[in-house]
C-alpha cells in the first residue's frame, strides 16, 4: 500500500483530502505545517508528499525546498496544491522542485490521478536505478576456455595477430590457430572480430598481466 503525507493546515480540507485517498487504497498521514511534516519524515517515509503552499509559518515552497536538500527527501514525488493559480507561482513549485502543481478548486478525480502517476513515475526511476546498480556490479560469467585458450582469448581481444600471440606466449603458428579454432567454437562465434565483440558485449576486462603496449 502506498502512502501519501498530506500537509495542510486546514483541518476540513485535509480530512476531505484524506477520505479521497483512502477510499482509493492509500494508506495517509497528516501534518499541520511543513516543520511537522520534515520531522514525521526523519522517522517515517512517504510514496507521495501532497502539500498546501500557503501555511502559518514555513510555506510549502520552503517545505519542499528544505525536503529536496535532504538526502531523504531528494526523490519523494511532490504535488503543491494552493489557491495560488498564476504563472509565476506555478514556475516557482516546479524549480523548487515540485513533480506537479494542482490549483484550487480541483477535482478529486485530478488528484488521485496525478498521485498515481507520480507514484508510478517513481517506482520506474526506482527500477531503473537498480538494474543500473545490478549491471555496474554484476560480474561476467567465467569464460569456458582452458587456461591457455584464455591467454589467446585476451591476445586476440587486444589485437595481436597470430605470429604475435606465438611469440608472447611461445607457441608454434599452429597450436596458436588450434586454440583460436576452439575458441571460436566453444563461444559460438565466427571470427576474430566477433571475439573482440563478445568480450566487449559481455562486460569482460582484461585481467593485470595479460595487457601489453
Amino acid at each position: 500500500m502506498s502512502t501519501v503525507l498530506v500537509v495542510d493546515d486546514d483541518a476540513i480540507m485535509q480530512l476531505a483530502l484524506t477520505r479521497r485517498l483512502q477510499d482509493q487504497g492509500f494508506d495517509v498521514v497528516n501534518a499541520t505545517s511543513g516543520e511537522e511534516a520534515l520531522e514525521m519524515l526523519m522517522t517515517k517515509t512517504a510514496d507521495v508528499v501532497v502539500s498546501d503552499v500557503m501555511m502559518p509559518g514555513m510555506s510549502g515552497f520552503e517545505f519542499c525546498h528544505l525536503l529536496r536538500s535532504r538526502p531523504e527527501g531528494e526523490m519523494v514525488p511532490f504535488i503543491f496544491l494552493t489557491n495560488l493559480g498564476e504563472l509565476t507561482n506555478r514556475v516557482q513549485g516546479h524549480l523548487l522542485g515540485a513533480d506537479d502543481y494542482l490549483v484550487k478548486p480541483f477535482s478529486a478525480q485530478e488528484l488521485i490521478a496525478k498521485v498515481r502517476g507520480a507514484i508510478a513515475r517513481s517506482q520506474r526511476l526506482h527500477s531503473a536505478f537498480e538494474r543500473m546498480v545490478k549491471q555496474s556490479t554484476a560480474r561476467p560469467a567465467p569464460l569456458p576456455l582452458t587456461p591457455a585458450e584464455e591467454r589467446v582469448f585476451w591476445e586476440v581481444v587486444q589485437g595481436f595477430t597470430n605470429k604475435q600471440i606465438g611469440e608472447h606466449l611461445f607457441l608454434s603458428p599452429r597450436t596458436v590457430q588450434t586454440h583460436l579454432s576452439n575458441i571460436l567454437t566453444k563461444l559460438s562465434l565466427e571470427n576474430r572480430s566477433q571475439i573482440v565483440r563478445f568480450a566487449f558485449e559481455h562486460g569482460y576486462q582484461i585481467p593485470e598481466g595479460e595487457e601489453r603496449g
